[in-house]
């Protein structure tokens, strides 16, 4: 298992060393000039003030929903709690097409600030949430005996407490900003990410396009390094069994209608526009566009990757995973790191690597449907890792011990006690991956073979050709295949939760 997470290792550091290989082969002077011009200033302005306005936003919105479901008299309580995280259900991309169908004017820092926001700002809900409903509320309630109100209560006592669920959702959501190209194209403002996009179209794996990849890496692992600093020392868990009693849900009374408004307005911008444009235009476009040599090829391809990435992610997770619950120490978290450092890369980073690799090093299987897969698997390495492990460690090495001293071989063992307790949380992983790669837009621009048709590059192709009517099939698709994942995540920081 040991050498097989170290092959792992070696190979998900692929794209940073394609970072750092291309940035040497630019040469020092050419590198710098290309990155010290005004080009690369506008984006790094366009990139810094878009964090700087979406990461606090999501925090508010995250925060604020997830103490009104989780510490109120909130009516609806549990209808909004699935209501708050619905939006990542509609990719991000799919909103703003729904957006600029509304507003056909939308463009600019605002509207990307808009579409961002209401994308993910669940992304800080669902942990927030999680975190607030095992709260010991036995903290609270010295703190309430103490003489703090309500509010010295929840900025002094409470909050502090969310801070770790506050930094891991801020973290996803610079790095989904870093990442994503289709819905900031879509709304014709400039980030990394899209001018890396038109460099390559352009010239093709230029060395200007380059040099943008190696600042947006250089972004990610200040970010990745940030969030580690930011959780400082302190610790969060309790030593003792804590209060047993449910925490007190403070009364909203005059507050209960502007509550009620503030979610209703919230899930409507972020869930309800962009489906009822999306329904819209599938609408208007009538019958002629599910036709099925139209879309089912796209869906059949879209379900093939699907399987394949999730089926192929999990198996490689494995040996990782195994390392880590068996053999904990500073080594197989160094293995554990090196994966999570890559998947937080921009696909497109990911994708050009892969294209890099594959064209210089093994010609033949450039553009092929292996070499996809193998992006997929880098992407979201951790989704399966990270299920793969809780399955893990909940499936003691006693027992497996216990098979064998009853005359089991290893391996029967392994695959009889290990692998069958280990099941549901491996098929939990594969859903995510399965899911996530349903909805991936700008590796699969990179890498599929020609003549490749899936859900979000033929949705991108049809509205990138102003045919909303023809693109909302696709988007519909992509939406019902995205909401049980985002039925699952929830599922799953309750589960987490204890509830």
């Amino acid at each position: 298992m040991s050498a097989l997470a170290v092959l792992i290792a070696l190979f998900s550091v692929v794209p940073l060393g394609y970072v750092v290989y291309m940035t040497m082969a630019t040469g020092w002077d050419t590198a710098v000039e290309l990155i010290f011009r005004p080009r690369v200033a506008e984006l790094l302005l366009n990139t810094v003030l878009l964090m700087v306005f979406t990461v606090p936003l999501c925090l508010v919105l995250g925060v604020a929903g997830a103490w009104l479901v989780e510490r109120t008299t909130l009516r609806g309580a549990r209808a909004w709690a699935v209501l708050l995280a619905a939006p990542l259900a509609i990719p991000a991309f799919v909103n703003s097409y729904a957006w600029v169908s509304a507003i056909p004017s939308l463009g600019g820092l605002g509207s990307g600030v808009l579409i961002a926001t209401l994308s993910y700002f669940p992304l800080v809900y669902i942990p927030a949430a999680a975190a607030l409903s095992r709260l010991d509320p036995a903290i609270e309630q010295s703190a309430a005996a103490l003489g703090l109100g309500a509010w010295r209560t929840f900025f002094r006592v409470v909050l502090p407490q969310l801070r770790i669920a506050m930094t891991g959702g801020a973290l996803l959501v610079a790095l989904h900003l870093l990442a994503e190209y289709g819905a900031f194209a879509m709304i014709r403002f400039d980030t990394f990410t899209t001018a890396i996009m038109v460099q390559y179209q352009s010239t093709f794996n230029g060395a200007a396009g380059n040099m943008l990849a190696s600042v947006l890496v250089f972004f990610c692992l200040l970010l990745l390094l940030a969030e580690v600093r930011s959780r400082g020392t302190a610790r969060y868990a309790r030593i003792g069994p804590g209060a047993q009693a449910k925490a007190l849900r403070l009364p909203l009374h005059v507050y209960q209608l502007p509550a009620q408004a503030f979610l209703l307005a919230l899930t409507a911008l972020a869930f309800g526009l962009p489906l009822f444009f999306v329904l819209r235009w599938v609408a208007s476009g009538g019958t002629a566009a599910w036709a099925a040599d139209e879309f089912l090829p796209a869906l059949l391809t879209t379900l093939g990757y699907g399987l394949a990435g999730a089926l192929a992610t999990t198996v490689v997770a494995f040996p990782m995973a195994y390392l880590a619950v068996r053999h904990p120490g500073w080594f197989s978290k160094s293995l554990e790191l090196s994966n999570y450092i890559t998947s937080s890369l921009p696909g497109i980073v990911v994708g050009l690597a892969f294209v890099t690799v594959s064209i210089r090093v093994v010609p033949g299987i450039y553009q092929t449907a292996g070499v996809l897969v193998a992006a997929y698997v880098l992407l979201f390495l951790p989704r399966a890792l990270v299920n793969l492990r809780a399955g893990l460690a909940q499936a003691p090495k006693e027992l497996d011990e216990a098979a064998r001293a009853l005359g089991k071989p290893p391996l029967v063992s392994f695959i009889r006690v290990t692998l069958r307790l280990t099941a549901p949380a491996a098929a939990g992983g594969a859903a995510l991956v399965f899911l996530a790669i349903a909805n991936e837009l700008t590796a699969t621009l990179l890498l599929s073979p020609n003549g490749t048709r899936t859900l979000a590059t033929e949705f991108w192709s049809k509205s990138s050709e102003i045919d909303y009517a023809g693109a909302a099939p696709y988007a519909l698709l992509m939406i019902l295949l995205s909401a049980p994942m985002t039925y699952l995540l929830f599922q799953q920081s309750k589960k987490v939760a204890g509830q």
